[in-house]
């Protein structure tokens, strides 16, 4: 009976420590010691390195126009011979000029780039063509006050500044062989050649 008891004793002992939770000792859970990864940082999205346009060919002041005629291809159009200046459109205040260089007397060069009707001055290109801007740039070079590739527009001498109440003009906004007229007078576009054409409005 004393034996009996004292197993049944025994086993309540080793129930009570199963039960009793690990004393604190003050050391951190070994749980925490592992180590934990940070967590993946976003890679930064890559910028390109912008490279600078091809600048077109032409530059103001100089004598053949400005520009590499090579860069607009063969075959090689021949000296700016004029530019014709006309009215492209005309509102109540304002009239809008449109300038086309021309280059000859050279039938054969007109003839192939196109024009088939025996001219001898033609443009550097026909409408539309891709190669038309680099073409003109090469034989018109780049207006003086805009810099952009076309002529540089005058009204009775005067650059274009602004409209005032005596013959003015407005560079367009983004087609230096455009130019908007107001009042009457004598306007023109110059090649940086010094080829000029001019139209006279009342």
């Amino acid at each position: 009976m004393r034996f009996r008891r004292s197993a049944l004793a025994l086993v309540a002992v080793l129930a009570a420590c199963h039960d009793n939770k690990p004393a604190d000792t003050g050391l951190p859970d070994a749980s925490s010691l592992i180590p934990v990864a940070p967590a993946p940082q976003p890679s930064p999205t890559p910028v390109p390195t912008p490279t600078p346009e091809d600048p077109l060919p032409g530059t103001p002041g100089t004598g053949g126009g400005g520009g590499d005629p090579g860069s607009c291809g063969a075959p090689v159009p021949p000296a700016l011979s004029r530019i014709n200046v006309k009215i492209y459109n005309s509102s109540h205040d304002r009239v809008t000029l449109d300038s086309t260089p021309l280059v000859g007397p050279d039938r054969a060069y007109c003839r192939a780039i196109g024009y088939t009707d025996d001219r001898s001055f033609c443009p550097v290109r026909p409408d539309g063509h891709p190669q038309r801007l680099a073409c003109e740039a090469a034989r018109v070079g780049r207006a003086a006050d805009t810099g952009r590739v076309g002529p540089t527009w005058s009204a009775d001498g005067r650059p274009c500044t602004g409209a005032t109440s005596s013959a003015s003009c407005v560079n367009h906004g983004s087609n230096q062989f455009f130019v908007f007229a107001y009042g009457a007078g004598t306007f023109r576009a110059c090649a940086a050649s010094g080829v000029c054409g001019s139209i006279a409005l009342k």
